[in-house]
């Protein structure tokens, strides 16, 4: 289990990204995210969080990301934990688990 709890950010916006045909929105990807780390790793604490890069942004951080986003430095959306791009565009799953368990997450084997 690990020490501190990992953060989990998701950049993005209600319009799909352009070059992810078929793919969910940011939105959508994020509760999707959220239920599938709940699914395979149950009782295991961690945060995360939506950004709404069109929104109004509260820090200069997300204010960075979201900039380079707008700029097609990265596809939206964009997943981070702890700091670490994890994916972007398409989201895949596994790079999200990898990571988790890198920072000491223990699948669930039932799952």
């Amino acid at each position: 289990m690990p020490s501190t709890k990992p953060m989990i950010e998701i950049y993005g916006t209600a319009v799909i990204c352009a070059s992810c045909v078929n793919a969910p929105s940011s939105k959508d990807t994020y509760e999707w995210l959220q239920a599938a780390i709940n699914r395979k790793y149950p009782d295991q604490a961690y945060d995360i969080r939506y950004i709404d890069i069109e929104g109004p942004i509260e820090n200069e951080r997300d204010q960075e990301y979201a900039s380079r986003i707008q700029d097609d430095e990265f596809f939206y959306p964009l997943v981070l934990i702890n700091n670490e791009v994890v994916g972007e565009g398409y989201v895949q799953l596994k790079p999200v688990f990898t990571a988790l368990e890198n920072l000491g997450f223990v699948p669930d084997e039932t799952v």
